[in-house]
């Protein structure tokens, strides 16, 4: 699974990433983005990728999420 982050550092609150992604990214009253902390799934990959190439700022990334393995399963 993939999930969507922001480079705080980079993040000027253009908002466009709400507006490409609104079921895993609302905004807040300035503009600035808040991540719903969902998967993206394998179909949603397309779209948040497009996301991620469309950021004026380049602050969104799509990396993967590891879940750990609990040491009785190993």
């Amino acid at each position: 699974m993939n999930k969507v982050e922001i480079d705080w550092t980079r993040c000027d609150g253009h908002g466009l990433c709400g507006t490409l992604l609104p079921d895993d990214i609302t905004l807040d009253e300035w503009g600035f983005p808040v991540l719903r902390g969902r998967e993206i799934t394998a179909g949603e990959v397309t779209n948040a990728r497009r996301a991620v190439l469309a950021c004026p700022a380049l602050a969104l990334r799509l990396s993967k999420l590891h879940r750990s393995v609990p040491a009785s399963h190993q």
